[in-house]
This record gives C-alpha cells, structure tokens and sequence, in this order.
C-alpha cells in the first residue's frame, strides 16, 4: 500500500508540473509586408478604388446569362476544385490527429493463452489485460501541433478559395475567347463577300477587256486567303471548346451542343470596382496561403524546442490471470483474488542528442524566416499583377476606341474604292490595299473587343474576386454530396454528415 501511495503521489506531483509549465517557442503574430496606399491609376474615372469588389463580379461586369450558367455548371463539377476540397478534408483529418494526440496516446487491451509442459505434466495460462499511457503536455508539444495542424487546415482551405477564383476566371476568359472567335469568323465571311464582289467586278471587266488578268489573280489572291484564315479561326475555335469543357468537368463532345450559335461579345461595365491595395492581404488567396503556411511553421518551432526538454508521463494497466497449474480454469478467470493492477510515472529525456536537435530548431527557424520573405514576395507580386491588369484594362479600352474608328473609316474606303474602279477613276490595286485594309481592320477590332472582356476578367482575378462566394461555415461542406456519398460507400468509417 505504501509503495501505491508513493507512485500516485509522484503521478500527482507530475500533474502539477504540468499544469504550472507554459508554451514554449514563439507565438505566432501576423507579419507585416509592403502595402502601397493607393493604386497608380486611381484617379481614372473608371476605377473605383473605394467600393469592395462584387463577390460575384462576372455578373455584373457582363451581364451575360449563358457565361452566368458555364459558371455555376463549373463550380458544380469541375474536377481540380473537388479535388481541392477533398484536401481541405485531409487536413481537416490531420487537425483532428493532432487533437487526439493530447489524450492517452497508449490504449491497449489484450490477452494471452499459452501450454506449458515439464515432467511429463502440462498447464494452461490465461491473461487478459488493459494498458493505458499519457504523455502530459508539459512544454506544449501537443499544444503546438494542434497549432499548425489548424493553420494548416486555414491555408487548405484558402487553396480551394484560389482554384475557385481561377476556375471563375478561366470560364470566363475562356466564354469571352470562343465569344471573340466567332465574332472574327462573322467578320472574315462578311470580308469574304466583299472580296466575291470585288472578283465578281474584275472577272466582268476582264471578260470585257476593260483591264488585264492581273487584276482578276489579284482579287482571287486576296479571296483564296481569307479562306484560309477560316479554317485557322475554326481550329481555333473547337479548341477552345475543348477546353472549356473540360473546365466544366466533361468530355470535349458535350461541347460541341453548347455555344454552337455564333454571339456576340458581351460588352462590359467600364467602371469597375478594385478596392485599396490594403484588401489584397484578405482577399487574395495565394497571400492567405502564405500567411497560414507561415503560421503553421511557426508553431514547428515551438514543437522543435520542446524536443529539448524532458517529457512526462504516467501509465497504468489492470488485468487478469489464471493458471491450471494451481488449480485454477479459464471459467476463473474473472473471478476475485485473480485481478491486478499498477500504476507508473516516467520521464524521459534526450539527453545526448543536443546537436540533432538544437539544429532541428534552427532548421525549423531558417524555413520560418525563408517563408516569411516567400509571403512578403507575394504580397509584392499580387500588387504588381493588378497594376499590370489594371493598365491594360485601361489601355486596351483606349485602343478600342481607335480601332473602332479605324474599322469604320475602312469600310468607307472600300465602298469609294469600288466605286472608282468601276468606273475606271484609279486601279485595282487602290481596291485590294482598301480590301485588304479592311479585312485586318475589322478582325482587329473584333480581338480588341474581346482583349477588352478577357483584361477585365484578368483585374477581378488579380484582385481575388470571388474568394467570398456563400458557403457553409464548415470547411467539409466544400466536398459536393456526390463525392461524399462515394466515400461512403466505400468505407464504413466515415459519419454521413462527415463530421463525426
């Protein structure tokens, strides 16, 4: 009895240690990293630096109910993004670990039989017994763990936030390229029977001896081309098909039923809303990835110094054992005087292993310290991308409007060319340059009005937007009920709500 008083005091007085002992390693706090106060282009008059960006933005920007549908149809079923919620759920997993981790680590039940024979005589042995060990989180190994286990969870899930973001955008670009290919195929027939006209012209002229067959290869050259560049658009055209249909989670043939119709190229609001620089820190997701990837390493630090410090524990087991050999059966085996239990303290501690593990701290430290430089070049890197989309938003929509009047005064050359030529005032190389013209011209400025679309797409992207759709406060409701209801399936050991 007094050895069992002894042992329960010394667990006791290890429990207090404990309790009195703190954290040790660095508390994480946010870094700070290079903001500018203001965007270089804020005073154009189409930007808005002090409203929030639209969470939903492609609404707005384009008002185009067919790319409103491809959207939702992708965050519904595109691959890369369950696939990135499915991570979300591994290191929901990991957190879950690490919990676990502060309660007895050691749970064991187990039991024996064994025969054992000397003397020509034999006996039977029966054991079952339950052990169970605790290592007290003393120094806050277990503490620190569940730390980076969480800010790991955190920057999972603001990678899923960025693969939305992207997918959002690669939809949308995607929509407004196939939109502007088929506006440049509209373009190319329509300056395709200008050119018949113009062959049609100089065929009768040539049949009336008016001008020579030079004029009539002339005008065949220029048709024969601009077929060419129809079967170029046309490839062009099936491949972006292709691609967005993977982005839409299906093979490239159910593409072929959808966008079929040639559309126009939506136009956009040319006022857009960018928010300050100061909001990239929250809404970009690349920067809270870095951020909680910085956090996660920090509390490695802290979890690398307590490898320094002498760990705590105590143990305890209870069981039962019977032998035939005094006369005992296995019908005994719970019966009383058979049941024995023990109750232990330990410690244990690496006393000669300082240098692995004191460089183990610097190692922890150096990759915190190379993190924190990668998050500072991030925040660096995500102003520069929206000042470069920003500028070619706002420059793009300049050369739009010169092109638009460059496509028009094209068009009324052409028509005064023509006419001329007809009536034998100039020759038929003033109507091929003027053809010519025009057809590069309008196919021009069907790419700048598409170039218009996508560089506004490239501002909400660079910017973040989307990162804040709805959703549901817990991070498992980023796996779709479809892929939920698989895994079950499959394995027994999932709760059907998955938060078990």
């Amino acid at each position: 009895m007094n050895a069992i008083l002894k042992v329960c005091s010394v667990s006791v007085l290890m429990l207090m240690i404990a309790s009195s002992c703190t954290t040790l390693g660095p508390d994480y706090e946010e870094p700070d990293a290079p903001v500018q106060s203001n965007w270089n282009e804020y005073e154009d008059p189409l930007l808005e630096p002090t409203s929030p960006v639209d969470p939903q933005w492609w609404k707005t920007a384009f008002n185009d109910p067919a790319l409103d549908g491809l959207v939702e149809q992708a965050l519904a079923e595109n691959l890369t993004l369950r696939s990135a919620g499915l991570r979300v759920l591994q290191a929901r997993q990991q957190l879950a670990i690490a919990i676990g981790s502060q309660y007895p680590q050691q749970q064991q039940l187990g039991g024996q039989a064994t025969t054992e024979g000397y003397d020509g005589s034999s006996f039977e042995t029966y054991e079952l017994g339950f052990n169970v060990s605790w290592e007290a989180d003393v120094w806050g190994r277990f503490t620190r763990q569940i730390e980076s286990a969480s800010a790991a969870l955190d920057a999972s899930v603001a990678s899923y936030d960025g693969v939305m973001v992207s997918l959002i955008a690669d939809v949308a670009q995607s929509y407004l390229l196939i939109r502007t290919t088929q506006q440049r195929l509209v373009v190319a027939r329509q300056n395709l029977g200008y050119q018949q006209e113009s062959v049609d012209i100089t065929q009768a002229k040539f049949d009336n001896g008016d001008v020579s067959s030079l004029d009539l290869e002339q005008a065949l050259t220029l048709l024969y081309t601009t077929q060419s560049t129809l079967s170029a658009l046309e490839v062009t055209l099936q491949q972006l098909k292709n691609s967005l249909a993977v982005l839409l989670g299906q093979p490239p043939q159910g593409m072929n039923v959808l966008l079929t119709t040639p559309g126009p190229i939506p136009s956009v609001q040319p006022q857009i809303a960018v928010g300050m620089p100061q909001d990239l820190i929250r809404r970009r997701p690349d920067i809270r990835v870095a951020e909680r990837q910085l956090a996660a390493q920090s509390a490695q630090i802290g979890y690398a110094i307590t490898e320094l410090y002498p760990q705590f524990g105590i143990g305890g087991s209870v069981g039962t054992s019977v032998s035939t050999d005094d006369g005992q059966n296995f019908n005994d085996l719970f019966s009383s005087g058979t049941f024995g239990y023990g109750l232990s303290g330990f410690f244990q501690w690496n006393l000669f292993n300082y240098g692995r593990l004191k460089n183990n701290v610097r190692l922890q430290d150096a990759v915190f310290q190379q993190q924190l430089e990668d998050y500072r070049q991030t925040v660096l890197q995500a102003q520069a991308d929206v000042e470069n989309a920003i500028v070619a938003y706002l420059k793009s929509q300049e050369q739009l409007n010169s092109l638009q009047q460059a496509a028009d005064a094209a068009g009324r050359a052409v028509g005064v060319s023509t006419s001329q030529y007809t009536n034998g005032l100039v020759n038929f190389n003033t109507v091929i340059t003027t053809l010519r013209t025009l057809a590069s011209q309008q196919d021009q400025l069907a790419s700048i009005q598409g170039t218009v679309a996508t560089n506004l797409v490239a501002v909400y992207l660079s910017l973040g937007g989307g990162w804040s759709l709805a959703r549901g406060d817990d991070p498992l409701d980023l796996v779709p009920d479809s892929t939920r209801q698989e895994m079950l399936e499959r394995s027994k050991y999932w709760d059907k709500t998955f938060r078990e």
